[in-house]
C-alpha cells in the first residue's frame, strides 16, 4: 500500500491545479476553504478539490507534506502556493494570476 505522502503526491500530480480543503466547493466546512473557493471562482480556472474531512491520513499527511500546519492549501503544478491568507493576498496583489499564466495554468475561454 502507498505512503500517505506517496498518495498525495498522486492526488497533486492529478491536476494542475488541487486543493486541500475541509468540505467541497459547493459547501466548505470552514471559513478558510470557503475563501479560497471563492478565490479560485473568480480566477476562473478548473482544479481538484480534495475533501480532508473526508480522509484523516490524507488531512494528517498534507501537513507534513507540505510543512505547512494549516487547511486549506493550494497547489499549481505539483508546487505548493499556500494557505488562505498567501492565496488571497497573492490574488488581491494580481500574482495569483500571474503564477497561474506563467504555469500554463489557463482559464476557459468564455
Amino acid at each position: 500500500m502507498a505512503s500517505s505522502a506517496e498518495r498525495i503526491q498522486d492526488i497533486i500530480s492529478s491536476a494542475d491545479v488541487v486543493l486541500f480543503m475541509k468540505g467541497v466547493p459547493a459547501a466548505p466546512q470552514c471559513g478558510f476553504s470557503s475563501a479560497v473557493v471563492q478565490v479560485l471562482a473568480q480566477v476562473g480556472v478548473p482544479y481538484r478539490a480534495v475533501d480532508v474531512l473526508q480522509d484523516p491520513f490524507v488531512r494528517e499527511g498534507i501537513k507534513a507534506f507540505s510543512n505547512w500546519p494549516t487547511i486549506p492549501q493550494l497547489y499549481v503544478k505539483g508546487e505548493f502556493v499556500g494557505g488562505c491568507d498567501i492565496v488571497r493576498e497573492m490574488f488581491q496583489a494580481g500574482e495569483l494570476t500571474a503564477l497561474l499564466a506563467e504555469k500554463g495554468v489557463a482559464a476557459p475561454v468564455a
